[in-house]
């Protein structure tokens, strides 16, 4: 029996409180509003905990338990409302470019949507960190397309993409990708590697990051970033576990893990 998600505490967790129809309006609403309410965060792989990609748990943590999540869990749960709510959306997968040089070989790590609309194809990514897409991308190459929170673009390369976006009016390399369908099973393979491997980021480096309406909130480690649309980056560092403690469930509203070792990893952080 195929998991059916709890459609209305998904739209609720979110703040969704228009139409759910399968058009492009509530395709940008919905990631939208996913971006805004659900953050990034990867307190499980750096407590050494397992990162559970099966649909309940995912619904369970993401939805119910008010945690957040990296790039499997976000777009496996929002593929999840996606077809509940009538889309039909293709998982695929892709290397990742950010900070890094534009001809870097990179393991499949990173998952994102392609959504078939009305003849068109529109991609969506909900679980980018810092980075999020917080709308909707038609799958065009060259032109820059408007989301709530910067431009973004496409470029053909073979029968590759490349997504960017425009960040201090440079345009600079999220991922690549093609549109070959994923399997399920190599989401799994990617994840056991990015949430166990002794040198995944992920294992090694607290990240956490959430959209509001005016500006993109980003944590790495003890570094705590505010970046305004349009205005200058505010930064603070934050020198101890209980300030750390505080922003995660304030700023970016996790609620955190109950996990004896969670101060003693957050203290060790460099």
């Amino acid at each position: 029996m195929r998991f059916a998600l709890d459609l209305d505490a998904y739209l609720h967790r979110i703040g969704h409180a228009g139409p759910a129809a399968p058009d492009l309006a509530t395709l940008r609403a919905l990631a939208l509003a996913h971006a805004m309410a659900i953050p990034y965060e990867n307190l499980d792989p750096l407590l050494g905990l397992p990162v559970d990609l099966d649909p309940a748990a995912l619904e369970d943590k993401l939805v119910h338990g008010g945690r957040g999540g990296y790039c499997f869990e976000h777009n496996l749960l929002f593929a999840e409302a996606l077809r509940a709510v009538g889309f039909a959306p293709v998982g695929l997968i892709a290397r990742v470019l950010w900070n890094r040089p534009e001809d870097a070989v990179t393991a499949q790590t990173h998952m994102l949507l392609r959504v078939p609309l009305d003849g068109a194809d529109w991609l969506v990514d909900v679980g980018f960190g810092s980075m999020t897409l917080t709308g909707a991308l038609r799958l065009a190459p060259d032109a820059a397309q408007a989301t709530p929170h910067g431009p973004f673009r496409l470029l053909r390369q073979g029968d590759g993409w490349r997504m960017q976006a425009q960040v201090l009016g440079e345009w600079r390399s999220l991922y690549r990708f093609d549109l070959h369908p994923c399997e399920r099973i190599d989401y799994e393979v990617s994840n056991h590697y990015v949430s166990t491997h002794p040198q995944s980021q992920f294992v090694q480096t607290l990240a956490a990051a959430r959209c509001t309406p005016d500006a993109r909130l980003a944590l790495r480690n003890r570094e705590f970033a505010v970046h305004p649309l349009g205005g200058a980056t505010e930064r603070c560092t934050l020198a101890r576990p209980e300030q750390i403690l505080h922003v995660l469930e304030s700023e970016f509203r996790i609620r955190l893990p109950r996990h004896p070792g969670l101060e003693r990893r957050l203290a060790a952080l460099p």
